[in-house]
């Protein structure tokens, strides 16, 4: 496969059912820069080179919109630089984009950003397991992006999920097997594994997105504390 330049972005979206326009090809250049820039000072991401941000971050944060249509309220669980939430607010700026980031400082720098890019996106300084407790059963989509091991992860973002509502966890190679270690914890927590959506990037590298669907509320005393979930995955 040929090595991915950043030129291949648009194409490979309109390939893919997704038209970016010349706006929200403004939009992605403006973030890349941005990146870039703050990075310099604060550490958001160890993907420098503008064709791997391109690629590894833009692209990537895309691709659950290739196979799943996305639509309504989602939220991104431990969102960092903003991936997967902003490229998708960007590409589909119907969605109504909520992102749960504990770091102070990532926030800030995503306060920035959206001013910059002129989007709107609700921006939670706080941990998933704590916003839950106030806004359970209320998104019809979650995603997470690298946060946690996949039995971790299920008790973060399941119970932010509507019934009827989807999760979709973004990971890569060893996604399968987090996908068997987690399947008791998805069951406890009113989900059942619907999908595994798999793509390569040009160097050979797997991104294989599982996407669940909830099918019954999570019992009340989900999520427990963050300390309890590290040390006793469901």
């Amino acid at each position: 496969m040929a090595m991915f330049q950043r030129g291949d972005f648009a194409k490979l979206c309109e390939a893919n059912g997704m038209l970016i326009d010349t706006l929200q090809a403004e939009q992605f250049a403006c973030y890349a820069e941005m990146l870039i820039e703050w990075n310099q000072r604060m550490n958001l991401t160890a993907i420098t080179d503008l064709d791997a941000i391109y690629e590894k971050h833009f692209l990537d944060s895309l691709l659950p919109a290739w196979d799943v249509p996305l639509s309504g309220r989602i939220c991104d669980v431990g969102s960092g630089a903003g991936f997967p939430a902003i490229p998708l607010k960007i590409a589909i700026p119907s969605l109504e984009v909520v992102i749960v980031e504990p770091l102070g400082k990532r926030i800030t720098f995503l306060n920035s950003l959206c001013e910059a890019l002129g989007i709107h996106v609700e921006l939670v300084n706080e941990r998933a397991e704590d916003y839950a407790k106030t806004h359970r059963e209320t998104f019809d989509f979650v995603l997470a992006r690298a946060v946690a091991n996949l039995p971790m992860l299920c008790e973060l973002c399941i119970p932010l999920i509507r019934k009827q509502g989807k999760w979709i966890a973004m990971k890569g190679a060893n996604a399968h097997s987090e996908q068997e270690q987690a399947e008791h914890a998805v069951q406890m927590l009113g989900a059942k594994f619907l999908n595994a959506y798999e793509r390569e990037l040009s160097d050979g590298s797997k991104r294989i997105n599982l996407v669940y669907g909830k099918v019954k509320s999570t019992p009340k005393h989900y999520p427990r504390p963050f300390a309890q979930i590290k040390k006793h995955p469901l």
